[in-house]
């Protein structure tokens, strides 16, 4: 007897690839762009324990991170610039990719919600598909006076390094040439604090503790000056009020009292 086995159905249209052999469907990236302040004792943590921390709230408030590819897969949260030890940050920048389309609000509700001491978000803003990552363009800084600096010798010191054309700092042990033009914008003395700015450059940049060493004031900092970084100006920022796009948090209240334990040194794990 003979049996005829009917033909095996195909589950693909013609013309088609066999649904093995189609290629998967891209992951959803959603880019956030978040701004934050740093104080308090998290001042003493280092960059990289702060991308950590932010790992750890974004996994906290549930967020669906996406994840670089290979062996060792990690979230995608970026910055454009870091901040040194010890130095207090007012207007950071932190930008992370969701696997998930949320709204800036619902984001800036969750992180809010977990009261990390010392961290408190300003404005969560969604990035339109192709738009460049941070590039840092500025940053600015004020730099307190110690008790027993003067404020005319300070201003001849600033008067001094201002006059001139180019100077030399040590990077990585090698000596770093740099025209005082181009990356100081600004360096002025106001109500007992340096208010300086300094351009972002792709070679090296100065950073504050260089200036403090050029105008001669390099104990500043062993003898108590704080150091905070107020400002961080990026050559590209989405400028929308819309609201699908951009959540901002409500001011604190003027009243509330300082941080005590801003300037103490958090204790060691035992």
């Amino acid at each position: 007897m003979t049996t005829v086995s009917e033909p095996i159905s195909s589950s693909h249209e013609p013309g088609q690839p066999p649904a093995s052999e189609q290629p998967a469907e891209a992951a959803l990236r959603i880019r956030y762009r978040i701004r934050f302040a740093k104080q308090g004792l998290l001042k003493w943590i280092s960059h990289r324990d702060l991308a950590r921390l932010w790992e750890r709230l974004l996994r906290r408030a549930g967020f669906q991170l996406s994840m670089t590819e290979g062996f060792h897969p990690k979230p995608r949260i970026g910055f454009p610039s870091a901040l040194a030890l010890g130095v207090e940050g007012l207007n950071e920048v932190v930008e992370i990719e969701l696997s998930e389309d949320l709204s800036p609000q619902e984001i800036l509700a969750r992180m809010q919600a977990d009261d990390q001491p010392g961290l408190m978000i300003h404005r969560v803003c969604r990035l339109p598909a192709g738009f460049g990552k941070a590039k840092l363009r500025r940053t600015d800084y004020t730099i307190s006076m110690i008790e027993s600096a003067h404020e005319s010798t300070v201003r001849s010191a600033i008067d001094r390094l201002m006059a001139q054309e180019t100077v030399t700092v040590e990077r990585k042990k090698k000596p770093l040439q740099v025209r005082v033009a181009d990356q100081i914008l600004r360096l002025e003395l106001a109500d007992r604090l340096l208010h300086l700015s300094l351009a972002a450059s792709d070679s090296a940049s100065l950073r504050p503790g260089d200036v403090l060493d050029l105008l001669g004031l390099e104990d500043w900092i062993e003898l108590g000056s704080q150091i905070t970084r107020v400002g961080v100006e990026l050559h590209e920022d989405p400028d929308s009020q819309d609201p699908s796009l951009i959540a901002v948090a409500s001011p604190p209240p003027s009243d509330s009292p300082p941080d005590p334990s801003s300037n103490q040194h958090p204790e060691p794990e035992t």
